[in-house]
Protein backbone atom coordinates (compact mmCIF):
# COMPACT_ATOMS: atom_id res chain seq x y z
CA UNK A 1 0.00 0.00 0.00
CA UNK A 2 2.73 2.47 0.69
CA UNK A 3 4.75 1.30 -2.34
CA UNK A 4 1.47 2.33 -4.41
CA UNK A 5 1.01 5.81 -2.69
CA UNK A 6 3.98 7.27 -2.41
CA UNK A 7 4.22 6.37 -6.13
CA UNK A 8 0.82 8.13 -6.79
CA UNK A 9 2.33 11.05 -4.65
CA UNK A 10 5.54 11.17 -6.89
CA UNK A 11 3.66 10.73 -10.14
CA UNK A 12 1.02 13.99 -9.27
CA UNK A 13 4.36 16.04 -8.05
CA UNK A 14 5.89 15.32 -11.22
CA UNK A 15 3.45 15.99 -13.49
CA UNK A 16 2.68 19.49 -11.63
CA UNK A 17 6.09 20.78 -12.24
CA UNK A 18 6.65 19.45 -15.83
CA UNK A 19 3.14 21.34 -16.74
CA UNK A 20 4.16 24.34 -15.05
CA UNK A 21 7.51 24.48 -17.15
CA UNK A 22 5.02 23.89 -19.95
CA UNK A 23 3.61 26.90 -19.30
CA UNK A 24 7.07 28.98 -18.88
CA UNK A 25 7.42 27.66 -22.39
CA UNK A 26 4.03 28.75 -23.80
CA UNK A 27 4.24 32.29 -22.21
CA UNK A 28 7.63 32.61 -23.58
CA UNK A 29 7.37 31.79 -27.27
CA UNK A 30 3.70 32.53 -27.81
CA UNK A 31 3.00 29.44 -29.25
CA UNK A 32 0.64 26.65 -27.53
CA UNK A 33 1.75 23.82 -29.65
CA UNK A 34 4.24 23.12 -27.29
CA UNK A 35 2.22 22.55 -24.27
CA UNK A 36 0.96 19.14 -25.73
CA UNK A 37 4.62 18.65 -26.92
CA UNK A 38 6.16 18.95 -23.18
CA UNK A 39 3.16 16.90 -22.21
CA UNK A 40 3.30 14.13 -24.43
CA UNK A 41 7.30 14.25 -23.61
CA UNK A 42 6.16 14.48 -20.13
CA UNK A 43 4.28 12.05 -19.55
CA UNK A 44 6.49 9.79 -21.04
CA UNK A 45 9.21 10.52 -19.07
CA UNK A 46 7.31 9.90 -16.02
CA UNK A 47 5.59 7.08 -16.98
CA UNK A 48 9.19 5.21 -17.87
CA UNK A 49 10.67 5.82 -14.76
CA UNK A 50 7.66 5.06 -12.77
CA UNK A 51 7.36 1.67 -14.61
CA UNK A 52 10.91 0.97 -13.82
CA UNK A 53 10.40 2.04 -9.45
CA UNK A 54 12.48 -0.55 -8.07
CA UNK A 55 9.45 -1.49 -5.88
CA UNK A 56 8.97 -3.86 -3.50
CA UNK A 57 13.24 -3.86 -2.85
CA UNK A 58 13.57 -5.28 -6.09
CA UNK A 59 15.58 -4.70 -9.42
CA UNK A 60 13.40 -4.00 -12.69
CA UNK A 61 12.26 -7.08 -13.80
CA UNK A 62 11.29 -7.94 -17.60
CA UNK A 63 7.38 -6.55 -17.63
CA UNK A 64 8.83 -3.21 -15.92
CA UNK A 65 11.53 -2.79 -19.12
CA UNK A 66 8.30 -3.69 -21.57
CA UNK A 67 5.90 -1.21 -20.10
CA UNK A 68 8.55 1.32 -19.88
CA UNK A 69 9.98 0.82 -23.43
CA UNK A 70 6.08 0.79 -24.66
CA UNK A 71 5.67 4.19 -23.01
CA UNK A 72 9.04 6.03 -24.11
CA UNK A 73 7.95 4.22 -27.51
CA UNK A 74 4.62 5.87 -27.23
CA UNK A 75 6.01 9.35 -26.34
CA UNK A 76 8.74 9.60 -28.78
CA UNK A 77 6.65 9.02 -31.88
CA UNK A 78 4.19 11.21 -30.76
CA UNK A 79 6.30 13.72 -28.87
CA UNK A 80 8.08 14.00 -31.90
CA UNK A 81 5.11 14.76 -34.48
CA UNK A 82 3.55 17.15 -32.49
CA UNK A 83 6.88 19.39 -31.79
CA UNK A 84 7.05 18.96 -36.16
CA UNK A 85 4.14 20.14 -36.22
CA UNK A 86 4.15 22.75 -33.75
CA UNK A 87 7.22 24.43 -35.15
CA UNK A 88 5.41 25.38 -38.26
CA UNK A 89 2.71 27.11 -36.70
CA UNK A 90 2.25 30.28 -34.71
CA UNK A 91 -0.43 28.87 -32.01
CA UNK A 92 -2.87 26.18 -31.62
CA UNK A 93 -6.46 27.05 -32.45
CA UNK A 94 -7.69 25.15 -29.78
CA UNK A 95 -5.42 26.88 -26.92
CA UNK A 96 -5.61 30.18 -28.91
CA UNK A 97 -9.38 30.14 -28.33
CA UNK A 98 -9.24 29.56 -25.04
CA UNK A 99 -6.44 32.84 -24.54
CA UNK A 100 -9.42 34.86 -26.25
CA UNK A 101 -12.10 33.62 -24.55
CA UNK A 102 -10.16 34.53 -20.83
CA UNK A 103 -9.79 37.60 -22.11
CA UNK A 104 -7.37 39.84 -19.53
CA UNK A 105 -7.25 36.88 -17.20
CA UNK A 106 -5.64 34.12 -19.98
CA UNK A 107 -2.22 33.91 -18.28
CA UNK A 108 -3.55 32.57 -15.02
CA UNK A 109 -6.73 30.64 -16.13
CA UNK A 110 -4.13 28.73 -18.77
CA UNK A 111 -1.63 28.38 -15.74
CA UNK A 112 -4.92 26.55 -13.52
CA UNK A 113 -5.61 24.79 -17.15
CA UNK A 114 -2.93 23.45 -17.29
CA UNK A 115 -2.49 22.28 -13.98
CA UNK A 116 -5.65 20.45 -13.82
CA UNK A 117 -4.39 18.34 -17.34
CA UNK A 118 -1.32 17.64 -14.81
CA UNK A 119 -3.73 16.32 -12.29
CA UNK A 120 -6.03 14.85 -15.43
CA UNK A 121 -2.68 12.64 -16.28
CA UNK A 122 -2.12 11.39 -12.69
CA UNK A 123 -4.50 8.36 -13.36
CA UNK A 124 -3.03 7.39 -17.14
CA UNK A 125 0.45 7.27 -15.03
CA UNK A 126 -0.33 5.24 -12.40
CA UNK A 127 -1.89 3.04 -14.79
CA UNK A 128 1.52 2.31 -16.51
CA UNK A 129 2.68 2.07 -12.62
CA UNK A 130 0.25 -0.43 -11.92
CA UNK A 131 0.72 -2.52 -15.37
CA UNK A 132 4.55 -2.20 -14.88
CA UNK A 133 4.34 -3.66 -11.33
CA UNK A 134 2.03 -7.19 -11.57
CA UNK A 135 3.49 -8.82 -8.74
CA UNK A 136 4.24 -12.21 -11.08
CA UNK A 137 8.37 -12.36 -12.32
CA UNK A 138 7.33 -14.11 -15.53
CA UNK A 139 6.11 -12.43 -18.51
CA UNK A 140 2.87 -13.57 -19.16
CA UNK A 141 0.58 -14.06 -22.82
CA UNK A 142 -1.39 -11.07 -21.77
CA UNK A 143 1.84 -8.78 -21.69
CA UNK A 144 2.73 -9.70 -24.36
CA UNK A 145 -1.23 -8.97 -25.99
CA UNK A 146 -0.54 -6.02 -24.30
CA UNK A 147 2.54 -4.63 -26.20
CA UNK A 148 0.85 -5.73 -29.77
CA UNK A 149 -1.80 -3.30 -28.66
CA UNK A 150 0.08 -0.66 -28.10
CA UNK A 151 2.40 -1.29 -30.94
CA UNK A 152 -0.91 -1.55 -33.18
CA UNK A 153 -2.18 2.02 -31.83
CA UNK A 154 1.56 3.57 -32.38
CA UNK A 155 1.54 2.58 -36.32
CA UNK A 156 -2.01 3.24 -36.70
CA UNK A 157 -2.03 6.73 -34.93
CA UNK A 158 0.96 7.32 -37.27
CA UNK A 159 -0.50 6.25 -40.57
CA UNK A 160 -3.38 8.35 -39.70
CA UNK A 161 -1.16 11.60 -39.24
CA UNK A 162 0.63 10.87 -42.20
CA UNK A 163 -2.73 10.68 -44.68
CA UNK A 164 -4.14 13.74 -43.17
CA UNK A 165 -0.18 15.20 -43.74
CA UNK A 166 0.02 14.41 -47.69
CA UNK A 167 -3.43 15.45 -47.88
CA UNK A 168 -2.49 18.67 -46.80
CA UNK A 169 0.24 19.14 -48.55
CA UNK A 170 -1.81 19.33 -51.81
CA UNK A 171 -2.98 23.10 -52.56
CA UNK A 172 -5.90 21.67 -54.02
CA UNK A 173 -7.32 20.37 -51.41
CA UNK A 174 -6.94 23.50 -48.85
CA UNK A 175 -10.20 24.27 -48.45
CA UNK A 176 -11.10 20.26 -48.72
CA UNK A 177 -11.93 18.01 -45.76
CA UNK A 178 -9.77 15.06 -45.57
CA UNK A 179 -11.86 11.79 -46.11
CA UNK A 180 -9.57 9.23 -47.23
CA UNK A 181 -7.66 6.26 -45.71
CA UNK A 182 -8.68 6.23 -42.27
CA UNK A 183 -10.36 9.57 -42.34
CA UNK A 184 -13.19 8.09 -44.50
CA UNK A 185 -13.98 5.33 -41.57
CA UNK A 186 -13.61 7.90 -38.93
CA UNK A 187 -13.44 11.86 -38.68
CA UNK A 188 -10.35 10.95 -35.28
CA UNK A 189 -8.36 7.97 -36.35
CA UNK A 190 -5.34 9.64 -34.95
CA UNK A 191 -7.86 9.79 -31.46
CA UNK A 192 -9.10 6.21 -32.08
CA UNK A 193 -5.74 4.42 -32.02
CA UNK A 194 -4.05 6.88 -29.51
CA UNK A 195 -7.12 5.83 -27.02
CA UNK A 196 -6.00 1.80 -28.41
CA UNK A 197 -2.77 2.35 -27.14
CA UNK A 198 -4.13 2.72 -23.83
CA UNK A 199 -5.96 -0.16 -23.62
CA UNK A 200 -3.06 -1.75 -23.56
CA UNK A 201 -2.26 -0.94 -19.69
CA UNK A 202 -5.31 -2.74 -18.33
CA UNK A 203 -4.64 -5.86 -20.65
CA UNK A 204 -1.43 -5.89 -18.97
CA UNK A 205 -2.52 -4.93 -15.37
CA UNK A 206 -5.45 -7.07 -14.73
CA UNK A 207 -4.70 -10.14 -12.73
CA UNK A 208 -6.18 -12.98 -10.50
CA UNK A 209 -5.55 -11.57 -6.87
CA UNK A 210 -3.89 -8.30 -7.74
CA UNK A 211 -6.35 -5.69 -6.66
CA UNK A 212 -4.54 -2.54 -7.84
CA UNK A 213 -4.19 -4.29 -10.94
CA UNK A 214 -8.16 -2.61 -11.67
CA UNK A 215 -6.51 1.41 -11.25
CA UNK A 216 -5.01 0.23 -14.79
CA UNK A 217 -8.76 0.66 -16.44
CA UNK A 218 -9.16 4.57 -15.40
CA UNK A 219 -6.21 4.88 -18.46
CA UNK A 220 -8.67 3.94 -21.34
CA UNK A 221 -11.38 5.06 -19.53
CA UNK A 222 -10.18 8.62 -18.62
CA UNK A 223 -8.61 9.05 -22.18
CA UNK A 224 -11.85 8.47 -23.96
CA UNK A 225 -13.58 10.68 -21.81
CA UNK A 226 -10.78 13.63 -22.78
CA UNK A 227 -10.47 12.64 -26.51
CA UNK A 228 -14.52 12.83 -27.16
CA UNK A 229 -15.53 14.67 -24.51
CA UNK A 230 -13.22 17.50 -23.09
CA UNK A 231 -9.82 18.94 -25.06
CA UNK A 232 -10.30 16.42 -28.39
CA UNK A 233 -13.29 16.18 -30.77
CA UNK A 234 -15.56 18.97 -29.36
CA UNK A 235 -13.37 22.06 -30.15
CA UNK A 236 -11.58 20.77 -33.31
CA UNK A 237 -14.92 20.45 -34.75
CA UNK A 238 -16.04 23.61 -33.98
CA UNK A 239 -12.83 24.55 -35.22
CA UNK A 240 -13.61 22.53 -38.37
CA UNK A 241 -16.97 24.05 -38.78
CA UNK A 242 -16.08 27.68 -38.96
CA UNK A 243 -13.37 26.96 -41.18
CA UNK A 244 -15.18 24.31 -43.83
CA UNK A 245 -18.65 24.56 -43.08
CA UNK A 246 -21.05 22.79 -44.78
CA UNK A 247 -18.15 20.26 -46.37
CA UNK A 248 -17.56 19.34 -42.72
CA UNK A 249 -21.20 18.73 -41.84
CA UNK A 250 -21.62 16.73 -45.08
CA UNK A 251 -18.65 14.54 -43.95
CA UNK A 252 -20.25 14.55 -40.09
CA UNK A 253 -23.05 12.91 -41.18
CA UNK A 254 -21.67 10.24 -43.50
CA UNK A 255 -18.29 9.60 -40.84
CA UNK A 256 -18.22 8.21 -37.72
CA UNK A 257 -16.89 10.49 -35.07
CA UNK A 258 -14.54 8.24 -33.21
CA UNK A 259 -14.87 4.24 -33.94
CA UNK A 260 -13.74 3.16 -37.15
CA UNK A 261 -16.97 1.91 -39.06
CA UNK A 262 -17.74 2.26 -43.16
CA UNK A 263 -19.10 5.78 -44.12
CA UNK A 264 -23.04 5.79 -43.86
CA UNK A 265 -23.32 5.61 -47.44
CA UNK A 266 -21.84 2.85 -47.88
CA UNK A 267 -23.91 1.01 -45.52
CA UNK A 268 -27.11 2.59 -47.46
CA UNK A 269 -25.64 0.95 -50.50
CA UNK A 270 -24.94 4.17 -52.20
CA UNK A 271 -21.69 5.42 -53.87
CA UNK A 272 -19.68 7.87 -51.00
Amino acid sequence: MTTYLGALAVIALSLAILMALAWVVRELTGNSGWVDTIWTFSVGLVGASSALWPAFGHAPNARQWLVAGLVALWSGRLGMHIAIRTARISDDPRYAAFAKDWGLNARRRMFIFLQNQALGSVPLVFAIFVAAHVPEPALRVQDFLGAAILLAGILGEGLADAQLRRFRQDPANAVQVCDVGLWRWSRHPNYFFEWLCWLAYPVIGLASGYAWGWASLLAPILMYWILVHVTGIPPLEEQMLRSRGERYRAYQARTSAFFPLPPKAIVRGATA
